[in-house]
Protein backbone atom coordinates (compact mmCIF):
# COMPACT_ATOMS: atom_id res chain seq x y z
CA UNK A 1 0.00 0.00 0.00
CA UNK A 2 2.99 2.24 0.40
CA UNK A 3 4.60 1.71 -3.31
CA UNK A 4 1.29 3.30 -4.52
CA UNK A 5 -1.66 5.63 -3.97
CA UNK A 6 -5.23 6.37 -5.80
CA UNK A 7 -6.54 8.94 -7.63
CA UNK A 8 -10.02 9.45 -7.49
CA UNK A 9 -12.00 11.07 -10.44
CA UNK A 10 -15.76 12.05 -9.99
CA UNK A 11 -17.44 13.10 -13.16
CA UNK A 12 -20.89 12.61 -14.61
CA UNK A 13 -20.63 8.85 -15.18
CA UNK A 14 -19.63 8.24 -11.72
CA UNK A 15 -16.46 7.89 -9.60
CA UNK A 16 -13.69 6.55 -10.87
CA UNK A 17 -10.21 5.17 -8.90
CA UNK A 18 -7.09 4.66 -10.08
CA UNK A 19 -3.89 3.42 -8.41
CA UNK A 20 -1.07 5.17 -8.89
CA UNK A 21 2.95 3.99 -8.05
CA UNK A 22 4.73 6.56 -5.55
CA UNK A 23 7.53 6.33 -8.43
CA UNK A 24 5.36 7.35 -11.13
CA UNK A 25 3.72 10.40 -8.99
CA UNK A 26 7.39 11.62 -7.87
CA UNK A 27 8.45 11.36 -12.00
CA UNK A 28 5.23 13.49 -12.54
CA UNK A 29 5.96 16.34 -9.34
CA UNK A 30 9.60 16.65 -11.04
CA UNK A 31 8.45 16.61 -14.34
CA UNK A 32 5.87 19.26 -13.56
CA UNK A 33 9.09 21.15 -11.25
CA UNK A 34 11.09 21.02 -14.65
CA UNK A 35 8.50 22.02 -16.98
CA UNK A 36 8.04 25.40 -15.00
CA UNK A 37 11.71 25.58 -14.38
CA UNK A 38 11.42 25.52 -18.41
CA UNK A 39 8.69 27.96 -18.86
CA UNK A 40 10.47 30.33 -16.43
CA UNK A 41 14.07 30.07 -18.30
CA UNK A 42 12.26 30.17 -21.40
CA UNK A 43 10.68 33.42 -20.49
CA UNK A 44 13.48 35.32 -19.29
CA UNK A 45 15.79 34.26 -21.92
CA UNK A 46 12.74 35.80 -24.56
CA UNK A 47 12.66 38.92 -22.05
CA UNK A 48 16.31 38.93 -22.21
CA UNK A 49 16.53 38.30 -25.66
CA UNK A 50 14.16 40.69 -26.53
CA UNK A 51 15.71 43.11 -24.42
CA UNK A 52 18.94 43.22 -26.11
CA UNK A 53 17.40 43.09 -29.57
CA UNK A 54 15.57 46.42 -28.78
CA UNK A 55 19.02 47.62 -27.26
CA UNK A 56 21.37 46.38 -30.74
CA UNK A 57 18.50 48.32 -32.74
CA UNK A 58 18.76 51.33 -30.97
CA UNK A 59 22.99 51.26 -31.35
CA UNK A 60 22.49 50.47 -34.98
CA UNK A 61 19.83 53.39 -35.28
CA UNK A 62 22.70 55.34 -33.91
CA UNK A 63 25.57 54.11 -35.45
CA UNK A 64 23.08 54.71 -39.21
CA UNK A 65 22.15 58.18 -37.70
CA UNK A 66 26.55 59.19 -36.77
CA UNK A 67 26.78 57.71 -39.84
CA UNK A 68 24.29 60.33 -41.83
CA UNK A 69 26.01 62.87 -40.01
CA UNK A 70 29.68 61.48 -41.25
CA UNK A 71 28.71 61.53 -44.92
CA UNK A 72 27.10 64.89 -44.30
CA UNK A 73 30.56 66.16 -42.88
CA UNK A 74 32.58 64.59 -45.63
CA UNK A 75 30.48 65.67 -47.88
CA UNK A 76 30.91 69.35 -46.93
CA UNK A 77 34.43 69.03 -46.47
CA UNK A 78 34.40 67.65 -50.36
CA UNK A 79 33.00 70.59 -51.19
CA UNK A 80 35.39 72.55 -48.96
CA UNK A 81 38.60 71.11 -50.31
CA UNK A 82 37.35 71.58 -54.09
CA UNK A 83 36.49 75.86 -52.98
CA UNK A 84 39.82 75.48 -51.52
CA UNK A 85 41.96 73.88 -54.93
CA UNK A 86 39.93 76.20 -56.77
CA UNK A 87 41.18 79.22 -54.95
CA UNK A 88 44.56 77.93 -54.81
CA UNK A 89 44.37 77.58 -58.67
CA UNK A 90 43.33 81.29 -59.42
CA UNK A 91 45.73 82.15 -56.38
CA UNK A 92 48.56 80.23 -58.36
CA UNK A 93 47.32 82.17 -61.65
CA UNK A 94 47.59 85.49 -60.39
CA UNK A 95 50.63 84.51 -58.45
CA UNK A 96 52.23 83.54 -61.65
CA UNK A 97 50.99 86.68 -63.28
CA UNK A 98 52.13 89.10 -60.88
CA UNK A 99 55.60 87.84 -61.08
CA UNK A 100 55.44 88.00 -64.96
CA UNK A 101 54.60 91.54 -64.15
CA UNK A 102 57.07 91.94 -61.17
CA UNK A 103 59.94 90.69 -64.03
CA UNK A 104 58.52 93.12 -66.47
CA UNK A 105 59.16 96.06 -63.72
CA UNK A 106 62.99 94.20 -62.86
CA UNK A 107 63.32 93.99 -66.41
CA UNK A 108 63.02 97.91 -66.62
CA UNK A 109 65.09 98.98 -63.69
CA UNK A 110 67.50 96.29 -64.46
CA UNK A 111 67.28 94.40 -61.40
CA UNK A 112 68.26 90.37 -61.96
CA UNK A 113 66.10 88.68 -59.88
CA UNK A 114 67.85 85.90 -57.23
CA UNK A 115 66.33 82.56 -57.68
CA UNK A 116 66.60 81.99 -54.17
CA UNK A 117 64.47 84.89 -53.76
CA UNK A 118 60.90 84.08 -52.49
CA UNK A 119 57.84 86.71 -54.67
CA UNK A 120 58.02 88.81 -51.73
CA UNK A 121 61.51 89.63 -51.45
CA UNK A 122 61.45 90.56 -55.02
CA UNK A 123 58.64 92.64 -54.61
CA UNK A 124 60.07 94.52 -51.85
CA UNK A 125 62.77 95.23 -53.78
CA UNK A 126 60.88 96.98 -56.21
CA UNK A 127 58.58 98.26 -53.80
CA UNK A 128 58.55 102.38 -54.14
CA UNK A 129 56.37 104.36 -51.60
CA UNK A 130 55.10 108.03 -52.49
CA UNK A 131 57.62 109.01 -50.54
CA UNK A 132 60.85 107.60 -52.03
CA UNK A 133 59.09 108.64 -55.29
CA UNK A 134 59.12 112.34 -54.02
CA UNK A 135 62.72 111.72 -53.51
CA UNK A 136 63.73 110.64 -56.27
CA UNK A 137 61.32 113.26 -58.19
CA UNK A 138 63.28 116.26 -56.17
CA UNK A 139 66.60 114.73 -56.49
CA UNK A 140 67.03 113.75 -60.63
CA UNK A 141 65.72 116.17 -63.05
CA UNK A 142 62.15 116.01 -64.59
CA UNK A 143 59.76 118.16 -66.38
CA UNK A 144 60.38 120.94 -68.23
CA UNK A 145 63.26 124.38 -66.88
CA UNK A 146 60.19 126.46 -69.28
CA UNK A 147 57.09 126.25 -70.65
CA UNK A 148 56.94 123.75 -72.97
CA UNK A 149 55.76 124.72 -76.61
CA UNK A 150 58.15 122.42 -78.02
CA UNK A 151 61.59 121.66 -79.80
CA UNK A 152 63.53 123.18 -82.55
CA UNK A 153 66.82 120.34 -82.78
CA UNK A 154 66.19 117.42 -81.19
CA UNK A 155 68.80 115.20 -79.63
CA UNK A 156 71.18 113.38 -81.88
CA UNK A 157 73.02 113.99 -85.14
CA UNK A 158 71.73 117.54 -87.34
CA UNK A 159 73.51 119.67 -89.18
CA UNK A 160 75.06 123.24 -86.84
CA UNK A 161 72.30 126.11 -87.73
CA UNK A 162 75.45 128.18 -87.87
CA UNK A 163 78.30 126.37 -88.57
CA UNK A 164 76.67 124.06 -91.24
CA UNK A 165 78.24 120.87 -90.71
CA UNK A 166 77.02 117.35 -89.23
CA UNK A 167 77.58 117.05 -85.53
CA UNK A 168 76.03 115.36 -82.10
CA UNK A 169 73.66 117.74 -80.48
CA UNK A 170 74.13 116.80 -77.07
CA UNK A 171 70.81 118.61 -75.99
CA UNK A 172 67.50 119.56 -77.11
CA UNK A 173 66.13 122.90 -78.51
CA UNK A 174 63.46 124.21 -76.44
CA UNK A 175 61.09 126.86 -78.48
CA UNK A 176 61.24 129.76 -75.88
CA UNK A 177 60.52 133.80 -76.43
CA UNK A 178 63.22 136.15 -75.25
CA UNK A 179 63.56 136.19 -71.21
CA UNK A 180 61.69 132.98 -70.52
CA UNK A 181 61.64 131.84 -67.19
CA UNK A 182 64.03 129.23 -66.49
CA UNK A 183 63.41 126.95 -63.51
CA UNK A 184 65.67 124.75 -61.81
CA UNK A 185 64.32 121.04 -62.99
CA UNK A 186 65.56 119.51 -59.68
CA UNK A 187 67.68 120.12 -56.53
CA UNK A 188 71.22 120.85 -57.25
CA UNK A 189 73.85 123.34 -56.57
CA UNK A 190 75.37 125.56 -59.46
CA UNK A 191 78.57 124.15 -60.97
CA UNK A 192 78.52 127.10 -63.28
CA UNK A 193 77.16 130.62 -64.02
CA UNK A 194 78.10 133.11 -66.29
CA UNK A 195 79.80 133.69 -69.86
CA UNK A 196 80.70 130.63 -71.63
CA UNK A 197 83.81 131.31 -74.06
CA UNK A 198 84.73 128.18 -75.53
CA UNK A 199 81.42 126.07 -75.61
CA UNK A 200 79.59 128.29 -78.09
CA UNK A 201 76.92 128.88 -75.98
CA UNK A 202 76.73 132.31 -74.74
CA UNK A 203 75.08 132.91 -71.35
CA UNK A 204 75.51 129.47 -69.67
CA UNK A 205 74.31 127.92 -66.57
CA UNK A 206 75.35 124.26 -65.36
CA UNK A 207 73.83 122.40 -62.37
CA UNK A 208 75.17 119.43 -60.45
CA UNK A 209 72.88 117.20 -58.99
CA UNK A 210 72.54 114.59 -56.56
CA UNK A 211 74.07 111.00 -58.29
CA UNK A 212 76.03 111.67 -60.70
CA UNK A 213 73.78 114.12 -62.92
CA UNK A 214 73.85 117.73 -64.23
CA UNK A 215 71.64 119.84 -65.99
CA UNK A 216 73.38 122.78 -68.82
CA UNK A 217 71.00 125.83 -69.81
CA UNK A 218 72.93 127.35 -72.84
CA UNK A 219 72.11 130.74 -75.15
CA UNK A 220 70.23 133.09 -72.04
CA UNK A 221 69.65 136.14 -71.78
CA UNK A 222 70.42 136.49 -68.15
CA UNK A 223 71.66 134.44 -65.34
CA UNK A 224 70.10 135.19 -61.81
CA UNK A 225 71.97 132.67 -60.02
CA UNK A 226 75.49 132.40 -58.70
CA UNK A 227 78.17 129.76 -58.77
CA UNK A 228 78.19 127.50 -55.72
CA UNK A 229 74.59 128.71 -55.05
CA UNK A 230 72.52 125.81 -53.43
CA UNK A 231 69.00 125.51 -55.37
CA UNK A 232 65.76 123.54 -54.99
CA UNK A 233 63.41 121.67 -57.66
CA UNK A 234 61.73 125.19 -59.22
CA UNK A 235 63.94 128.22 -57.89
CA UNK A 236 64.20 130.78 -60.77
CA UNK A 237 67.57 130.45 -62.64
CA UNK A 238 67.87 132.53 -65.57
CA UNK A 239 65.91 133.72 -68.49
CA UNK A 240 66.04 132.54 -72.18
CA UNK A 241 68.18 134.65 -74.83
CA UNK A 242 70.06 134.44 -77.75
CA UNK A 243 73.50 134.89 -76.89
CA UNK A 244 76.55 132.74 -78.09
CA UNK A 245 76.31 130.83 -81.04
CA UNK A 246 72.75 130.97 -81.75
CA UNK A 247 70.28 131.50 -84.39
CA UNK A 248 67.84 132.68 -82.53
CA UNK A 249 66.21 133.02 -78.89
CA UNK A 250 65.34 129.33 -77.52
CA UNK A 251 66.52 127.25 -74.46
CA UNK A 252 69.79 124.86 -75.43
CA UNK A 253 69.15 122.25 -72.72
CA UNK A 254 71.58 119.42 -71.65
CA UNK A 255 70.97 116.50 -69.58
CA UNK A 256 74.12 114.55 -68.65
CA UNK A 257 75.05 111.97 -66.70
CA UNK A 258 78.71 110.91 -65.31
CA UNK A 259 79.68 113.13 -68.28
CA UNK A 260 77.30 110.65 -70.99
CA UNK A 261 74.68 112.52 -72.69
CA UNK A 262 71.38 111.47 -72.11
CA UNK A 263 68.43 112.54 -74.16
CA UNK A 264 66.15 115.14 -72.46
CA UNK A 265 63.04 114.40 -73.96
CA UNK A 266 62.70 111.71 -71.99
CA UNK A 267 63.26 113.89 -68.49
CA UNK A 268 61.42 116.22 -70.50
CA UNK A 269 57.86 114.05 -69.94
CA UNK A 270 58.79 112.26 -66.44
CA UNK A 271 56.09 112.64 -64.26
CA UNK A 272 54.57 110.49 -61.56
CA UNK A 273 51.97 109.56 -64.09
CA UNK A 274 54.85 107.98 -66.16
CA UNK A 275 57.00 107.39 -63.49
CA UNK A 276 57.70 103.92 -64.70
CA UNK A 277 58.60 104.33 -68.65
CA UNK A 278 61.37 106.09 -68.54
CA UNK A 279 63.59 102.81 -67.10
CA UNK A 280 62.41 101.37 -70.02
CA UNK A 281 63.04 104.32 -72.30
CA UNK A 282 66.68 105.66 -70.72
CA UNK A 283 69.23 102.70 -70.82
CA UNK A 284 72.13 104.57 -69.87
CA UNK A 285 71.66 105.01 -66.33
CA UNK A 286 71.80 102.00 -63.46
CA UNK A 287 68.40 102.58 -62.03
CA UNK A 288 68.43 100.07 -59.77
CA UNK A 289 71.44 101.46 -58.05
CA UNK A 290 69.81 104.53 -57.57
CA UNK A 291 66.64 103.10 -56.28
CA UNK A 292 68.89 101.06 -53.73
CA UNK A 293 70.59 104.34 -52.91
CA UNK A 294 67.53 106.51 -52.50
CA UNK A 295 65.30 103.98 -50.57
CA UNK A 296 66.24 104.86 -47.04
CA UNK A 297 65.96 108.85 -47.70
CA UNK A 298 62.58 110.32 -46.66
CA UNK A 299 60.99 113.54 -47.36
CA UNK A 300 60.53 115.97 -44.12
CA UNK A 301 58.44 118.78 -45.46
CA UNK A 302 57.30 117.02 -48.68
CA UNK A 303 54.92 120.48 -49.37
CA UNK A 304 57.21 122.76 -48.95
CA UNK A 305 59.68 120.98 -50.93
CA UNK A 306 57.74 120.26 -54.07
CA UNK A 307 58.63 123.84 -56.31
CA UNK A 308 56.94 124.24 -59.49
CA UNK A 309 58.71 122.99 -62.35
CA UNK A 310 57.47 125.67 -64.67
CA UNK A 311 56.93 129.03 -65.25
CA UNK A 312 53.07 128.31 -65.92
CA UNK A 313 53.31 126.50 -62.00
CA UNK A 314 55.12 129.57 -60.61
CA UNK A 315 52.60 131.76 -61.38
CA UNK A 316 49.53 129.25 -60.26
CA UNK A 317 51.42 129.03 -57.15
CA UNK A 318 52.05 133.30 -56.49
CA UNK A 319 48.27 133.13 -57.53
Amino acid sequence: MNNHFTITIHDDNGVKQFNVHRFVKKAIIYISIFSISMIIIAVGTILYLNESVNSAEEKRNGIELAYEKMKQKNLLLHKSISKTNISLKNKKKELEELSDSLSEIEKMIGLKPIVEESLAQRINATKMSSEHRAIIMELIPNGSPIEYHGVTSKFGYRVHPTLHIREFHRGTDMKAKLNTEVFAPADGIVEWSGYHKKSGFGKLVVLEHSYGFKTYYGHLNKTVVKSGQFVKKGTLIAYTGNSGMSNGPHLHYEIRFLYRSLNPFWFLKWTQKNYDEIFQKEKKVPWQSLITATAHLMLVQTQTQTQPSSQQEQKSKEK
